[in-house]
């Protein structure tokens, strides 16, 4: 790779950050349709219960084979003093040279969504509502999958064990490991459950609109991650890897819940 790349890349990175965002919105926008207005009806029409529910359990354990090879071909970079290793740590360092100071405190307040204590609220106010909503299986679902990824990124942190970069004006104080990013897979795996549970839960004018915000509020606070320079790319890449194999994960498993409960009883 070229030396001039990471210069290049940090010098626009903001463009890049607010374009892939674009495209994100866009791609959910367009699966959100595709899924409400054809997929659904046709999975209705040419499937069964049974059929549905294999396709559906085909298609998270494509997302989570994808998710795991993406994870671990980032893992294995950190072993290994390639040219790889070297471009990312020249592109962390571009980006905090070449971002301006007032995209720095936006970010810097972006990056509090995705915080312990901010997710530790909003897991424990969710987990209320479903209960009091009569809702204890939806309840225990978003349980397990907050705290789960929560278990899942310390014990990755401590396995891999990777320094954070080092913030050269201090105006940002980190603990704890760098790799995979907590934030990324953090914010991927809790608003992604809250985009579910508000989708089970808000009429359908609304769903859009959730589906839009869970996908921008997960990729801003990872990409803020890198702006601070607090995390490597690579770091926010395998929490986005680690996150999206964990949300799928839980969303299949409530998927095969779903099917047994609504299965007819023989008589």
């Amino acid at each position: 790779m070229s030396s001039e790349l990471p210069a290049l890349v940090g010098l626009y990175a903001v463009q890049a950050y607010a374009a892939t965002l674009a495209v994100l919105l866009l791609l959910a926008a367009a699966l959100w349709w595709a899924s409400e207005h054809h997929l659904t009806a046709r999975l209705r029409q040419r499937l069964d219960d049974r059929g549905a529910l294999l396709a559906v359990l085909g298609l998270g354990f494509a997302l989570v084979l994808g998710a795991g090879a993406l994870f671990a071909e980032l893992s294995e970079v950190l072993d290994a003093e390639d040219e790889l290793a070297r471009f990312d740590l020249a592109l962390s360092n571009a980006v905090r040279v070449g971002t301006p100071a007032a995209v720095r405190a936006w970010f810097a307040a972006i990056t509090h969504l995705g915080d312990t204590a901010t997710l530790g609220a909003l897991g424990v106010a969710v987990a209320l509502f479903l209960v009091v909503r009569r809702r204890r299986a939806l309840a225990m679902l978003w349980v397990v999958a907050v705290a789960g990824n929560g278990l899942l990124n310390t014990a990755l942190k401590a396995l891999f064990a990777r320094a954070r970069p080092w913030v050269a004006d201090g105006d940002l104080l980190t603990q704890g490991f760098s790799f995979p990013s907590g934030h990324s897979s953090g914010s991927v795996v809790a608003y992604g459950m809250l985009a579910c549970v508000l989708l089970r839960t808000l009429p359908r004018v609304w769903h859009l609109p959730v589906v839009l915000f869970a996908t921008a509020i997960a990729f801003s606070v990872g990409s803020s991650r890198i702006f601070l320079n607090v995390h490597y790319p690579s770091d926010v890449l395998a929490g986005f890897a680690s996150g999206g194999a964990w949300l799928t994960a839980c969303l299949v498993a409530a998927a095969l819940l779903r099917h047994r409960r609504q299965r007819p009883v023989p008589a």
